[in-house]
């Protein structure tokens, strides 16, 4: 059965991973952020650090809205008999990396070679560095133990 949504798990796990933000700050690449890692409104408008704070509600819906994209990305561009884990896992990285990243990443190539290949570990880990320094090491390692449950 082919998957196109992340479940409630992958949800939850993209929450914890980005953490809930109610006001404008500058994520670690240095983009102004909002909510759960939104870099923009459901209209496309991009997130500005002079925008007014966020109530939770609101953070979770425009969560909710921008993850569609990411979840078409990964459905579009892997292959079909993914668990639903690894789609999870997959939308996390896209979600964190952007769309067109993960179109040309080596995990995409490696996935769709073999989605139980030993080298899907090192393609998750070639996406450890933000703003040149290696600060997401432990969020790919836990992206990749959900990759593999």
């Amino acid at each position: 059965m082919e998957i196109k949504k992340v479940s409630k798990n992958g949800m939850d796990f993209i929450a914890k991973e980005e953490g809930v933000v109610l006001k404008p700050y500058k994520c670690s690449a240095g983009v102004p952020t909002i909510g759960i890692g939104s870099t923009y409104y459901e209209d496309g408008t991009k997130v500005k650090m002079t925008d007014g704070p966020i109530t939770r509600d609101r953070a979770y819906a425009l969560f909710e809205s921008v993850l569609k994209h990411y979840e078409m990305c990964v459905y579009t561009v892997t292959r079909d008999d993914l668990s639903q884990n690894q789609f999870d896992a997959l939308v996390s990285l896209t979600y964190n990396i952007g769309t067109n990243a993960f179109k040309k990443s080596t995990l995409v190539k490696r996935v769709n070679k073999d989605p139980k290949g030993a080298d899907i570990e090192a393609a998750f880990l070639m996406w450890k560095n933000a703003g040149g320094k290696p600060i997401l090491l432990n969020r790919r390692k836990r992206e990749y133990a959900l990759y593999i449950k």
